[in-house]
């Protein structure tokens, strides 16, 4: 008996985790106080010995500086005003368009997503800003929260993005190859996003209508070229520092990072939002961020430290080796996992508790790691959508006006969550939608 526990135990330390997670204890001290309890049961007092140099091994990767460096980057570009001058100016250029305001809101998040890569920043951004405009339009309250809540979401792929940034350091895959090959899902992802807002505006014109010729006359071509020359020039500049000195070589993801920290702080200079409360708000906002994915890499490292010292990699594969359904079969129970975990866990604790395990296997049956990367940061984005724990929905209903109920967001985002099923499938079925662009660019 005792030996049976002790073939599965790394499995009992998994129930354990999860079903403290499930009961509302910290994630951090769940998993590494668990962590702990299960090492001193498995290897005794000389685990302790090991544990300081694994921790610190993890803690001191170079690319992990990218963290904080892009969370200020973020924070600081949610106070610059660019997000908001970006809205009102694309809800001009896309108002001829039925559904065109909505077209604007997915266009703007993912210009946002692509300079900042905070998701929460630019749903709370996004809601204060769009929902109400939306709703003066008489825009349908389940497709406008929807479309709010999903567009804040694609900082999640659209590189640079945070979890990215981890998958990189945890599946270890160069982060800059990562970015390259995450730009066409993102962009892929956009596209569907904005056929969905069409496609409804066509079969529910009442949805999403379209802004009155009379108001669209009183704005001059002249003048609506320099509005959008004015919104578009800051981020799209910003976008092209990180972004292109990561692609073109010049600069390392971190380096890069650290670029788009200095160019926010002057686009918000430039904007004449600067100013000492801005600047402590934006350092103690980053400063929070960054310490709590830290501590929970190091309650993952922990975890990850006692599941494979106690042969859990080995006990997994084996369950994995024995389905018969080959590597296809494989692939699609990962993300299934990934996808439900995603209903209860937010990112980070998807991507230090299962990550670590589950990609693994993968490469070893013959998956590219860097397809498998964006594979599951693709999936990762539908857990800020997906109740009830869905992150952007909580950051939505606090910033939108009383006559949104939680029910009409439930119901915007569930035609958005089976649209990034979608964009999963295409992915899945058109690896070269992920090494294409890193093979040209890098030749690789």
């Amino acid at each position: 008996m005792m030996e049976l526990i002790q073939e599965f135990l790394p499995l009992i330390m998994f129930a354990f985790v999860f079903a403290l997670l499930l009961l509302g204890y910290p994630v951090a001290f769940t998993i590494g106080g668990v962590s702990l309890f299960f090492g001193l049961i498995g290897f005794g007092p000389g685990f302790f010995n090991l544990l300081p140099l694994r921790i610190w091994g993890r803690m001191t990767a170079f690319t992990l500086l990218a963290v904080p460096l892009f969370i200020y980057m973020g924070v600081m570009l949610e106070k610059s005003g660019i997000a908001e001058e970006l809205l009102e100016t694309m809800a001009l250029v896309f108002a001829k368009i039925r559904g065109g305001l909505a077209i604007s809101v997915v266009f703007v998040g993912a210009l946002m997503g692509a300079s900042t890569g905070i998701v929460g920043a630019t749903v709370v951004t996004m809601g204060l800003l769009s929902v109400p405009t939306l709703m003066h339009r008489k825009y349908n309250k389940a497709l406008a929260t929807g479309t709010v809540a999903a567009s804040g979401t694609l900082g999640q792929i659209i590189p640079p993005s945070i979890v990215l940034v981890l998958l990189g350091d945890i599946i270890n895959i160069p982060i800059g190859d990562l970015f390259i090959g995450a730009v066409i899902p993102g962009l892929i992802l956009v596209v569907l996003y904005m056929l969905y807002i069409l496609i409804v505006a066509f079969i529910r014109p009442n949805w999403a209508p379209p802004v009155p010729k009379k108001e669209l006359d009183e704005i001059s071509k002249k003048e609506l070229y320099g509005r959008v020359f004015k919104a578009l020039i800051p981020p799209v500049l910003l976008m092209f520092a990180v972004l292109g000195s990561i692609f073109a070589g010049i600069a390392s993801p971190t380096e890069a990072a650290s670029v788009g920290a200095v160019g926010a702080t002057l686009l918000t200079v430039i904007h004449k939002k600067f100013n000492y409360t801005v600047l402590s708000k934006v350092m103690k906002t980053t400063t929070n961020l960054t310490c709590m994915v830290f501590i929970i890499l190091v309650g993952a490292t922990t975890l990850g430290l006692v599941f494979r010292g106690l042969d859990g990699d080995r006990l997994v594969r084996e369950l994995i080796d024995a389905l018969p359904f080959g590597k296809w079969g494989v692939l699609l129970i990962v993300m299934s996992i990934i996808f439900i975990a995603g209903f209860f866990l937010d990112f980070i604790e998807i991507t230090f508790i299962h990550v670590p395990v589950l990609a693994p296997i993968m490469i070893t049956m013959g998956v590219n790691p860097l397809w498998l990367a964006v594979l599951i940061a693709v999936n990762l984005q539908t857990s800020f959508l997906t109740p009830p724990f869905g992150f952007s929905l909580f950051y939505l209903k606090g910033v939108t006006p009383p006559e949104i109920k939680t029910i009409d967001i439930y119901k915007g985002i569930v035609p958005f969550v089976i649209i990034q099923l979608i964009g999963l499938v295409v992915i899945c079925l058109i690896p070269k939608s992920v090494t294409w662009l890193p093979t040209l660019l890098l030749g690789e």
